[in-house]
Parts: C-alpha cells; structure tokens; sequence
C-alpha cells in the first residue's frame, strides 16, 4: 500500500549525523551535496529566539580527499541555493561550512571500523556498567557493536546507544592524516 519507509529507517541506524529539524535539512541537502563529491559528517541547529540561529553543515570529500576554503565556498553556495528554495528554517540564521577537522566526530558506524587502532572519547546515551564516558583505542566493529580498548578493558558499545563520539587529537592521529591526507590508512 504506498511507499515503504523502511530505507531511511536502515540508513539512519547507521549513521548519527543529525537529529530534529536538522535532519530535515540533512534531507534536504544530501542528494546535492553527495552528487557534488561530498559526504556529509554532521549537521547541526542551534540558537533560535533570543540567541541567533546558527546552521552548521560539517563535511568531507568522499574520495579522503582534503577540505581547504574553495571547497567550503562551493559547499555553502550550493546549500544557500537550495535553502532559499525550501526555506526549512523560516527565520535568518548563520550558515556555517566546515571540515571534521583532526579530532573529528565520529557519526556513523563505519568510522569507527575506518579509525580503529586510534583514540576516541565516546559518551553513551545510558549508562553501561555505571558508566556513560569512556576514552580508549578504537578496535572496530562487530555487527552493529563499537568495539573499544578501555584500560585494558575490551568494552562492547552498541551504536545506537552512542549519543556521540570523537576521536582524541595524538601524536599519533595527526602523524597518520598527515601522510593519508584525510582518513586513516
């Protein structure tokens, strides 16, 4: 009967890019930006009434390749073009472009298979043995598991139960995408 929604229910349980109205403009978007040679790391609404509304859109080259300032400029132009049209916010805001940056977050299931063996900071949305945070090395996946080295400690983390992740700025980390120019080799 209809159109099936279970695709977009699939893709989101792999990844945890936005939520909310920003996942609305995440829709949006996407199409676009993907056609562009772009994969979107996160999105993110913030302000609104007393405090100016602030839109950022973090992303990366789907190839690993780097972001510098022309990429970013094409980026914002394409989503201004296609923002003016939906107009999904309905009020002014700040559009912000940006790259993950080294200590990127870490929003959907593969990233942490693709940094495995590097630090990370993941916070649970629920306790977990009496604890939310824990810091230690990436080891990959299993399934739909996160699977971390915590002080010796191989700790299992259900990705859907990560309310967010980042990777921890080392020497180590800053050696590896200096020489891969993005992700981990």
């Amino acid at each position: 009967m209809g159109s099936n929604p279970q695709p977009e229910t699939e893709t989101r349980t792999w990844r945890k890019t936005s939520s909310g109205p920003a996942a609305r403009i995440e829709t949006l978007i996407e199409p676009t930006l993907t056609g562009m040679g772009y994969r979107i790391v996160r999105t993110l609404l913030s302000g609104g009434q007393k405090h100016e509304t602030r839109l950022q859109i973090m992303v990366e080259r789907s190839d690993g390749g780097g972001m510098d300032v022309d990429a970013c400029a094409e980026v914002s132009r394409a989503v201004e073009a296609i923002l003016d049209v939906e107009d999904p916010i309905g009020s002014q805001y700040n559009l912000e472009i940006s790259s993950p940056g080294i200590d990127r977050p870490l929003t959907r299931l593969d990233d942490f298979e693709v940094w495995a063996g590097f630090d990370a900071r993941v916070e649970m949305a629920e306790p977990r043995a009496g604890r939310r945070r824990f810091k230690g090395k990436l080891l990959g996946v299993t399934a739909s598991d996160v699977r971390m080295d915590v002080d010796g400690t191989e700790w299992q983390l259900p990705f859907d139960d990560i309310e967010k992740a980042k990777l921890v700025l080392t020497d180590e980390l800053i050696a590896a995408t200096q020489t891969s120019g993005g992700a981990a080799s």
